[in-house]
């Protein structure tokens, strides 16, 4: 037991601490006074006194019990709570389930417990003033057992070094469990035990990824470390391949016949998987009708299948920066489902009946077969709408007249346009980045992008809202929440340093304007890219729910995600469950569609982390070969250990840290963006221009460092 030494002076609520801490250092063992006394050594008699009495008052106070006359024990009465990991920094808590406060873990406490780990927490007596303090007694579940990392071999054994900066202990790998691993091999470990007296955990090899720089190994490296997979069980290839394509009469007298309507798909240039194309024709009473045609995935998927699972268990296609990783094997996703021309395929499809000023008289949600008459790349399409020459020229322009009147009501209704410029590579044959590009969404994408989100929102609010006297049925909304206005408040103080107003209360429509206009005024200027970043931080997530909150960016009041179930499983379900109501089924039930909502919002933030991972990774393979060289860039990120800067030719981004600042001594002022110098008062403040020098680049770490030119 652990001995204190106190002297005379010493207060009285210190003393108090001091017992305290030594019940709850030793919850399960009983003390009288003169133990206590010994323990935190108080040897004068009126010490000792004071001790006996505040015994008695960390009795009264439900701190301690008294077991027998005179014996004390920590109360551990509903000491025990169950939750979930969370670190700050360097600091271990306890986020409790259902709610409470949160509980501090000592690091010395937290029995090897990773961030997200479900956890049985023992509390400890309640400092006066201090929050809640505890320590892990059983992890319940890991939020991960496998790791990625290089392997380290040894005779006898070996040792993985991971990739994860939550787990910084190496993992020890016993002989047998090494499977064949060579020293520096990228590989992926499965946790097998770890002992609350052991630095490090024991472990063992379960795929070997390949050579470290390998481009194949390194991008199966990022998805391992998501915990996204890398490749297709064999059994489900299998299962796929077994599915006949053939579209029997039959079939097709149950459907609404569009085989003959000019239909067309538009998709980026390196497009497999088609799942929407459109349609057009006019109709003899001058309306145009317009068809948003959708891959009839749920047709050939069916529930409770191998099939299903596993889109189930993937919920999303993962799109790093130079492969598709689908939702769906590829003989469905590529071929069986995908709209590709000259070939009949299946849809599930919104048919509107417009006028010339694209209001909506009509509309028909429906089974249907087509034929895409032609697939065109953005770019064809994009020179079709420049030139009003080429293949359906007719039906292009006409599509897109209507769809920039949708665009402009849209945004009348406070629709927010958040049309960000993406960094792209162009990759050679062996993985390697050999330039960079902007992506930017031109007429042909905001085509696209207007109509699928009207037959987004004409199925969600068919469903949503069905008429009076009518309940609403049980449906998957994509829900985006009003901003937090704290964060919103932070951002507008953060943009008047660069001159900029942004009105923060109000009528919704209000505030969606003035952060439009605020997006436009901002369009080709150097800090343009920073102040979209933190407008988009200050918005919520968008994500999926059985609940209706409607959607803040796009100004709807209902909104689901319909136009893609080759490479969205909540699409999926909105299917399913239009067929189901279409048909007059029941209602289902909310309790187990929130479950795959959530399950399919956390995989689509893993997925985004994911791509943004093999972004980095390529971006410092990219400038590896451009170490000693000078570019300009603006800060983009201010932190207490250094200064982010992202170049402005091609938006890669690089860290100073902050030991290389070495003309001052400098603070981080954290309201204000920026590191502040002590003795000469320079400032590095979020968006200043400033010219640097790439020093290294850590493929390992996809990290780039900088330094001041």
């Amino acid at each position: 037991m652990k001995k204190h030494k106190i002297n005379k002076e010493i207060k009285g609520s210190e003393i108090e601490q001091l017992i305290i801490n030594t019940f709850n250092e030793n919850p399960n063992k009983t003390f009288n006074y003169k133990q206590i006394a010994a323990a935190i050594g108080a040897k004068h008699e009126s010490q000792k006194r004071l001790v006996s009495e505040m015994l008695n008052s960390l009795k009264n106070n439900d701190i301690v019990v008294e077991n027998d006359y005179g014996k004390y024990r920590l109360n551990t009465q509903g000491g025990d709570v169950t939750g979930t990991i969370d670190r700050q920094g360097v600091k271990t808590f306890v986020i409790p389930d259902g709610g409470g406060e949160t509980i501090f873990i000592p690091e010395r406490k937290t029995n090897h417990a990773m961030l997200g780990d479900k956890v049985r927490v023992f509390l400890y007596a309640r400092r006066k003033g201090l929050m809640p303090e505890g320590e892990v007694v059983e992890i319940t579940e890991r939020a991960r057992n496998t790791f990625v990392g290089i392997v380290q071999v040894s005779h006898e054994y070996a040792f993985v070094i991971s990739d994860n900066k939550n787990l910084t202990n190496d993992i020890f790998i016993p002989k047998n469990n090494i499977k064949g691993a060579k020293n520096g091999q990228k590989v992926v470990v499965r946790l097998l035990d770890w002992e609350a007296n052991l630095k490090n955990p024991v472990g063992e090899i379960i795929d070997i990824l390949g050579n470290k720089g390998d481009n194949n190994a390194e991008m199966h490296a990022i998805l391992a470390e998501y915990g996204l997979p890398y490749k297709y069980p064999a059994e489900v290839e299998a299962a796929a391949e077994k599915i006949d394509a053939g579209i029997t009469a039959d079939e097709i007298s149950r459907r609404i016949d569009l085989r003959n309507v000019t239909t067309f798909t538009i998709d980026p240039r390196d497009a497999k998987d088609f799942d929407d194309a459109l349609s057009l024709r006019r109709l003899p009473d001058g309306l145009w009708e317009v068809g948003v045609h959708i891959a009839d995935v749920t047709h050939y998927v069916t529930p409770n299948s191998i099939i299903e699972k596993e889109a189930s268990r993937r919920a999303t296609s993962v799109y790093l920066v130079d492969r598709t990783i689908p939702m769906l094997p590829e003989h469905l996703s590529n071929g069986i489902c995908s709209l590709r021309p000259n070939e009949e395929k299946l849809t599930f499809s919104v048919i509107f009946k417009m006028n010339d000023n694209a209001e909506v008289i009509d509309y028909q949600i429906a089974k249907t077969v087509i034929c895409s008459n032609r697939r065109f790349t953005y770019e064809e399409a994009q020179m079709v709408l420049e030139s009003e020459e080429g293949d359906y020229n007719t039906e292009l322009l006409t599509l897109n007249r209507l769809a920039k009147i949708l665009r402009q009501r849209r945004f009348d209704n406070g629709a927010i346009a958040f049309d960000r410029v993406e960094v792209r590579f162009e990759i050679n044959e062996q993985g390697t980045p050999v330039s960079v590009f902007f992506k930017e969404a031109k007429d042909a994408n905001k085509l696209i992008e207007e109509f699928m989100l009207l037959a987004n929102q004409t199925t969600a609010h068919h469903i949503g809202k069905p008429g009076r006297g009518l309940k609403a049925k049980t449906f998957v909304y994509r829900v985006h929440d009003v901003p937090n206005q704290d964060k919103l408040q932070n951002f507008s103080e953060f943009i008047r340093r660069f001159g900029y107003k942004l009105k923060t209360s109000g009528k919704k429509e209000a505030v969606s304007k003035s952060i439009n206009s605020l997006l436009d005024d901002v369009h080709g200027k150097r800090e343009q890219n920073l102040i979209e970043t933190l407008a988009v931080r200050s918005m919520a997530k968008a994500v999926y729910s059985t609940e209706n909150l409607g959607h803040y960016g796009l100004a709807f009041d209902f909104y689901t995600h319909f136009t893609s179930p080759i490479r969205r499983y909540p699409d999926m379900l909105v299917h399913r469950l239009l067929e189901k109501y279409l048909a007059g089924g029941k209602s289902v039930s909310p309790d187990e569609y929130e479950q795959l909502c959530l399950h399919s919002s956390n995989m689509e933030q893993l997925a985004a982390n994911a791509e943004r991972a093999s972004i980095k990774y390529k971006q410092v393979e990219f400038m590896s070969k451009s170490i000693g060289q000078v570019f300009d860039g603006v800060i983009s990120g201010v932190t207490e250990w250094g200064i982010y800067v992202e170049i402005t030719e091609n938006k890669c981004e690089g860290m100073i840290p902050i030991r290389n600042l070495k003309d001052d001594y400098y603070t981080f002022d954290e309201k204000n963006y920026c590191l502040i110098g002590v003795r000469h008062k320079h400032r590095y403040q979020l968006g200043d221009a400033v010219k640097i020098r790439v020093t290294r680049a850590n493929l390992e770490k996809k990290q780039l460092d900088f330094e001041l030119a």
